[in-house]
């Protein structure tokens, strides 16, 4: 089953700027490595890619430099960040405490609608041969059942926040992946949680998301 990707469930909402477009489009390029690590970011080639003006795409490398997805050095001009993986320590910590609080205030709060929407859901992941899945495509899936369970929340603060973690975790798991024996369990993991949520069972999602965290961190950490 093909997931539609972030970016493409974005542009297909209200009408957006040139600015939001070439930001989104850059974003996934990032996040999915198709633009590498450490790579040299050309503004000229990412307009003609994108078919926008330069301006936007400039506009959009400011917002990914507060991302961190992108770093720009006077007079050398602007790069990918580099994968550091001391950044998983930081990133998991900050992730191992709102995780779980979004997972708990989605089971809470969601309305009957967003749980519905969360348990269809669930029952497409369970339903995926993830291992027959390429990279892009099962990224694209962690990153749809993230989003959801993010937006359910109801709190654009907190979503905001932990969209922009777990971009960053999403680079060190594409970076990682191939050498992870067992990453359809963590895919897998996110069954359990979405229907812990859409039931309402708000201290077993919240454990679910935590173990989910702590579990890919460790994933990453017995393969370096």
């Amino acid at each position: 089953m093909a997931f539609v990707t972030v970016r493409q469930q974005e542009l297909e909402g209200p009408p957006v700027s040139l600015a939001e477009r070439a930001y989104t489009a850059i974003q996934d390029q990032l996040i999915m490595l198709d633009i590498p690590p450490m790579a040299p970011i050309d503004d000229s080639a990412l307009s003609a890619s994108l078919g926008l003006g330069r301006t936007p795409v400039r506009e959009a490398l400011k917002r990914l430099e507060v991302d961190r997805l992108v770093v720009s050095y006077p007079r050398r001009g602007t790069f990918a960040t580099g994968v550091d993986i001391t950044d998983l320590a930081y990133i998991s910590e900050i992730r191992v405490q709102l995780e779980p609080l979004a997972a708990r205030r989605a089971a809470e709060t969601a309305g009957p609608g967003v749980k519905s929407e969360l348990a269809e859901l669930a029952d497409e992941v369970a339903d995926l041969d993830v291992r027959s899945l390429e990279r892009t495509e099962l990224m694209r899936c962690d990153l749809r059942v993230h989003r959801a369970i993010y937006r359910a929340a109801g709190n654009p603060h907190l979503e905001d926040t932990l969209v922009r973690y777990d971009n960053l975790a999403t680079r060190i798991f594409c970076l990682f992946l191939d050498r992870m024996p067992h990453f359809d369990r963590h895919v897998g993991e996110h069954t359990a949680l979405l229907r812990a949520i859409a039931d309402g069972d708000a201290d077993t999602a919240a454990e679910l998301a935590l173990v989910h965290v702590t579990g890919f961190e460790k994933a990453i950490r017995a393969i370096i």
